[in-house]
């Protein structure tokens, strides 16, 4: 999937490149949000191949505590650079009625078992506004994504911890609608998909302009995807429900 999207990068770029670049920088814009997130779905075996199955979202579903923080940086009238960080952890209590067996080590059943999830995703995007005479506009790009994740089960005195660093190249869409000078609604996702695995991350939110610099928003959030291999199996979907405040400089 990793050479497939960087070869078709060089073309997307190409395409874009198009029309006329305006010379100047715009400014920046620092998107700071934060909410609750829901597990609807985190299941994960380590080994993917032996290791026993777990689903943490029977155990707790949530609210758990979301936050990111979005820095885009104009390169023109049109082009973009975004930059994201997007931490995130869960953790759930539950007793097994079987034994599970976690990356080579066995937690008794009938025994209380902490798990922990976390998963941190840091980004950086390239993004095309394209042109438009009316209020609904659209923009496209890539992201290279750099996900940071880690599994950890503790029983008693005894934990095992799985960890787990790589590269994810991403597709990056959105549209936006401006209802009014003031009001504006937003919809964007990154994503791609592999035989390997898959990650999803798509947002929607309505957007009020309070001063010049300055925009309040409301919205929602989810982020779906995992992997299954030999090493690892693991996938998680969450919704969340967020809000913010953009501000320009």
């Amino acid at each position: 999937m990793t050479r497939r999207l960087l070869g078709f990068a060089p073309v997307l770029i190409a395409a874009l490149g198009l029309a006329d670049r305006p010379a100047a920088a715009e400014g920046f814009r620092l998107d700071l949000e934060t909410g609750a997130a829901w597990q609807l779905r985190n299941d994960f075996a380590v080994p993917g191949a032996g290791g026993t199955r777990l689903s943490i979202d029977d155990a707790d579903r949530g609210p758990f505590l979301a936050a990111r923080a979005t820095l885009w940086a104009d390169l023109g009238e049109r082009s973009s650079v975004r930059l994201v960080a997007a931490p995130f952890r869960a953790k759930a209590n539950l007793t097994p009625e079987t034994p599970i067996d976690f990356d080579g080590a066995t937690f008794a059943a009938g025994e209380p078992l902490d798990a922990t999830w976390v998963f941190d995703s840091w980004r950086l995007s390239y993004v095309w506004r394209f042109r438009s005479s009316g209020p609904v506009t659209f923009r496209a790009g890539l992201t290279a994504k750099i996900r940071d994740a880690r599994i950890e089960l503790t029983q008693g005195d005894f934990s095992r911890a799985k960890t787990n660093t790589g590269f994810v190249p991403l597709l990056y869409g959105g549209v936006r609608w401006q209802v009014s000078p003031r009001l504006a609604l937003d919809l964007e996702a990154d994503g791609a998909a592999a035989r390997q695995g898959r990650a999803v991350d798509v947002a929607a939110r309505l957007e009020a302009n309070v001063s010049p610099d300055v925009d309040l928003f409301l919205g929602a959030r989810t982020l779906e995807g995992g992997v299954d291999g030999d090493e690892v199996y693991s996938f998680a979907w969450l919704a969340y429900g967020v809000g913010g405040v953009s501000l320009r400089f």
